[in-house]
């Protein structure tokens, strides 16, 4: 089974693990506007890039592929115009770039895990077969984000939950909400390495370290990473 630290001299939490396994399952499995094997692909190209590795792909578009890399290597020159150029250009379209970023998010943060604490990374997945499933949200609205996002009442019926009672959430958790299940995942993948959404309200979630020690050490990583959200 992936993700297994039974060599690790480390209290690795199971919620930790149980979000990694699933980030693997979901890559591998088909989008909403990538097929499986192009996911993987896509987590392939960022893993290389993260390396400095420029690599292609035979499968993926020539700007999916600039896309990652960009991500990954140079995310603090990203901006509105480069924003537009990218999802106009041959198979790109703003959804599917939205679904990209999760994927480099996913996979990205999960190697980033096993290089802090020494590790091997876990062998990508394999892909699942199938199609993705072409399905965008009723309503989309151009707010704040440069992707559109969508408010409760614009979401399909499957996706009615995806905020609970509120019209929406905050801007970390509806910037990618043109694909609605990136938000149940990005919500398992912080509740397993940082916080979960309900705990972001509690002043100090029962972890071993405070929610003060916590924040100081989210905030030098986000530094270094130069992440200018």
């Amino acid at each position: 089974m992936a993700f297994e630290y039974d060599g690790v001299d480390l209290p690795i939490r199971e919620k930790t693990i149980s979000s990694q396994r699933m980030s693997w399952d979901v890559i591998a499995a088909p989008g909403r506007w990538w097929t499986g094997a192009e996911r993987v692909e896509i987590a392939r190209i960022g893993r290389a890039a993260r390396d400095f590795e420029a690599v292609g792909s035979e499968i993926l578009p020539e700007a999916a592929v600039y896309a990652v890399q960009k991500l990954v290597v140079d995310n603090a020159n990203l901006n509105r115009e480069w924003y537009n150029q990218i999802i106009a250009m041959p198979g790109m379209t703003e959804d599917r770039y939205v679904e990209l970023v999760a994927v480099v998010v996913h996979a990205l943060s999960i190697d980033e895990f096993h290089r802090a604490l020494g590790l091997a990374l876990e062998p990508l997945p394999e892909p699942s077969s199938g199609e993705p499933s072409r399905q965008r949200p009723a309503e989309a609205e151009q707010r704040y984000s440069w992707p559109p996002i969508v408010p409760k009442g614009g979401l399909n019926p499957g996706d009615q939950t995806l905020y609970g009672p509120m019209e929406w959430g905050a801007n970390v958790i509806s910037a990618l909400s043109l694909i609605p299940e990136n938000v149940r995942w990005l919500h398992d993948l912080s509740e397993g390495h940082y916080l979960s959404f309900a705990e972001m309200r509690q002043p100090d979630p029962l972890r071993a370290i405070s929610r003060s020690q916590i924040e100081l050490i989210a905030a030098r990583v986000s530094a270094l990473n130069e992440c200018f959200y």
